[in-house]
């Protein structure tokens, strides 16, 4: 097992309970990948992912490798608003977690009469695409002719009233001018595919799937940080017999007889093996296997993320959502500098605020750890100027944040790339069907017999529940055979 990412662990638990002696190679000093965790003055912080969506693939996990289940491992708590949006125009809308009927009330409540109808019609539009697609992207390995994929958008025609006809829309942003028709639901929409770093003008309308998918399945945190889950995964890997070798650099995958047979590694040291699981971003390894003609081409991302960590006095007041999300004054400038020729961070991007109520995060009641978290390009040039313009924007979010501001510290898409490897410190999307393929990720099967792909750089790409899909997927293909298709 090459990296110990949270989705090739989560193959090697379940290899490990089907038998096979596993023994994983990481070349920092420690596991989880971009799951990591910041701690000083008695503060903590997640730096990587803070909430989890679709727990449902990590019961799974716990239930296939243990009599243990995951709660039983660590606390999930359902946030509930899911969150608190800020729009441009000062409009505030707190949404409940899981709840159509409720998302829609807000809505209504929040931005007008009609509001809540127009997003709760989308949902419902968004829950065909996500019935369409649930399967070959998320549950089934990569099917071989991928292409049916690329080629057919999943998200539905809809009737247009005065010409008497329908329409498709092609991108995210049509379906906002189309059948949104406000500015703050179409902020609302975008800001599910700016988290992933991908341009709504550009993203499918398949994307559609992202805010259906927090609405029907819930948001949850992990009780003392997603850091936990990292945790979780890893000690369960242990108690299955898993080997851990951490400061190990894999330079390249070893061949004989035409397929996979071993690692080498940064020393010049041959460790053999039967399989192999490679788990990090392509251009890691020196010498990566090669491709079959007409595989998906690896993703090599487009965006990444800075994120600033907020060490305050003064407790966390009651009521405070845990998650707010801070729209931008101008959305076309933060496409604009994010996906424009000349890509920078726009200086008052969507932002956003995490403030987890936790005591395992703060010294003592009298304090509150925040993080924030704004879409950035990848390989960008952020530095502490770009972590001010951020403070700027979460004021909007909490009152009188610079006076009770004790700290900051600031993780650059450089940090991301020294973590993960990388190049620029992207962060894989999730695979979304159509746009002709750009979207989906390579198989978990490669050209080479023997080797396997395993994480978010792999189908089904980004995403802690699509990391841990990955995991089921390449343990399924090595236990079955390539006759696997998934759960059912």
């Amino acid at each position: 097992m090459i990296g110990a990412g949270v989705g090739a662990m989560a193959a090697a638990a379940r290899l490990a309970v089907a038998g096979h002696r596993v023994a994983v190679y990481e070349r920092t000093e420690t596991y989880g990948g971009a799951v990591r965790r910041f701690e000083r003055d008695g503060f903590g912080f997640d730096t990587g992912p803070g909430l989890l969506p679709l727990p449902a693939v990590y019961r799974d996990l716990f239930i296939k490798t243990g009599k243990e289940p995951l709660e039983s491992c660590v606390e999930l708590v359902q946030v509930d608003p899911s969150a608190r949006h800020l729009f441009a125009d000062g409009t505030e809308a707190p949404l409940p977690n899981a709840s159509r009927a409720g998302v829609v009330a807000a809505l209504d409540e929040a931005l007008g009469a009609g509001a809540g109808g127009r997003w709760g019609d989308f949902l419902v539009r968004a829950r065909e695409a996500w019935d369409r697609t649930r399967r070959p992207l998320l549950e089934e390995p990569l099917w071989p002719n991928w292409q049916v994929l690329a080629e057919r958008e999943p998200y539905p025609s809809v009737p247009h009233k005065r010409l008497l006809r329908t329409r498709r829309a092609g991108t995210l942003a049509e379906i906002g001018a189309w059948e949104l028709r406000d500015p703050r639901l179409v902020a609302l929409l975008e800001s599910h595919a700016l988290a992933y770093g991908l341009d709504p003008r550009e993203a499918p309308a398949s994307a559609a799937v992202l805010p259906y998918l927090e609405h029907a399945f819930g948001t949850w945190y992990v009780r003392g940080g997603i850091r936990e889950l990292a945790r979780a995964v890893y000690e369960r890997c242990l108690a299955r017999r898993v080997e851990f070798h951490f400061g190990a650099e894999v330079t390249g995958v070893v061949e004989k007889d035409g397929r996979a047979a071993g690692v080498e590694l940064a020393d010049g040291t041959v460790a053999e093996a039967d399989l192999v699981v490679c788990g990090v971003a392509p251009g890691v390894l020196d010498r990566p296997a090669p491709r079959a003609e007409g595989e998906v081409v690896p993703q090599r991302g487009a965006a990444s993320r800075l994120t600033v960590l907020l060490a305050l006095r003064g407790g966390r007041p009651r009521g405070t959502a845990h998650r707010t999300v801070v729209h931008a004054e101008d959305r076309e400038a933060e496409l604009d500098a994010l996906f424009g020729v000349a890509t920078a961070m726009a200086s008052r991007p969507t932002v956003t605020v995490l403030r987890p109520d936790d005591p395992a995060l703060v010294p003592d009641t009298g304090h509150e750890a925040i993080t924030l978290t704004a879409t950035v390009p990848s390989g960008s040039d952020t530095d502490a100027r770009h972590a001010e313009d951020l403070i700027t924007v979460a004021e909007r979010a909490v009152p009188e944040l610079r006076d009770r501001l004790l700290w900051h510290e600031v993780r650059t898409p450089a940090d991301i790339a020294e973590v993960t490897g990388a190049a620029g410190g992207a962060v894989p999307a999730p695979a979304l069907a159509a746009a002709e393929g750009r979207l989906l990720h390579p198989s978990n099967s490669t050209a080479l017999p023997g080797l396997f792909m395993a994480g978010g750089w792999s189908h089904p790409g980004g995403g802690l529940p699509h990391a841990g899909m990955s995991g089921a997927l390449v343990a399924g293909l090595i236990v079955e055979g390539p006759e696997f298709r998934g759960s059912q």
